[in-house]
């Protein structure tokens, strides 16, 4: 299946937080997309996910962590009492605690309450909060969604020794703080300047201050794509954005979200999406 599948309840790029939750289906084929999710897995004789290459066999209470743009699999799972929130990556994106975060614990997915119970409880119950909060009619949910997730991500960093074990046999990235640091100012860059006529991969290896080879190297290692796979998703992902601006033409669009022409913006956002700009419109504002 192209990895570029999303699944099938739509992320609105408008919103901060997305909710899904008791599902019949017990299985979704491999694919990734660029918003995060907490899983909170619910009851049920067999909960088996896949994220990357490796198979977890969960229960009732484990936490299920997938970070943006990481691929992974609903395999056979019972989610008619299962939670699935997702965070828009915009979230992330604007404070780089919460980026540090994301980078430090990437490799882990998995918070299992035989195990760590203390910390699966205390971020089930966030977790539910964030649910309630969801679905509630009150004005300000994504404000509160934001602040709990906010505190999720706070309680899980201060488990940081607890999870130290999992973390070292998992964790080996050479990527230090001090270069994260200057990939994120990079990426940023490219994200605030898609129009810029060059985001070359060189251009931006010069921005880093590091060589082009290295920053090919690192820049995957970080963000778990090729560079310029990354700009396609972020350029489709600005585009989807504009779309619900009615005022705007496809092809002013396109334009906008740095592609050269309609033909290759046509190309590209279909890869991703699965479906032409002119359908993802017309399924964004039905």
């Amino acid at each position: 299946m192209d990895p570029s599948q999303y699944e099938t309840f739509p992320f609105q790029a408008t919103h901060a937080f997305n909710l899904a939750s008791g599902s019949e289906d017990r299985s979704f084929p491999s694919h990734w997309h660029s918003f995060g999710e907490i899983i909170l897995v619910g009851p049920g004789e067999k909960n088996v996910y896949k994220i990357g290459q490796k198979i977890y066999n969960l229960v009732e209470g484990d936490i299920v962590l997938i970070w943006p743009m990481e691929m992974h699999e609903i395999v056979d799972a019972d989610r008619t009492r299962s939670v699935i929130l997702q965070f828009s990556n915009t979230i992330a994106d604007a404070v780089f605690d919460f980026k540090r975060i994301i980078h430090y614990y990437h490799n882990l997915h998995v918070i299992c309450i035989n195990t760590h119970r203390e910390l699966a409880l205390k971020l089930g119950e966030i977790a539910g909060k964030m649910r309630d909060t969801f679905i509630s009619n009150n004005n300000n949910k994504e404000i509160l969604c934001t602040m709990l997730l906010f505190e999720f991500m706070l309680i899980l960093d201060a488990h940081k020794q607890e999870l130290s074990g999992e973390l070292t046999d998992s964790y080996s990235s050479p990527v230090t703080d001090e270069l994260y640091f200057k990939m994120v100012k990079v990426t940023d860059y490219i994200k605030n300047n898609l129009t810029d006529d060059n985001l070359t991969q060189s251009e931006m290896a010069k921005r880093a201050g590091i060589s082009k080879d290295y920053f090919s190297r690192i820049f995957k290692e970080i963000t778990g794509l090729n560079y310029n796979k990354w700009l396609n998703l972020i350029r489709v992902e600005k585009a989807a954005e504009l779309m619900s601006n009615d005022g705007m033409s496809l092809t002013e669009i396109a334009m906008l979200s740095g592609f050269q022409s309609i033909s290759s913006f046509n190309r590209v956002f279909k890869e991703q999406k699965n479906m032409s700009p002119s359908e993802y419109r017309a399924s964004f504002s039905a």
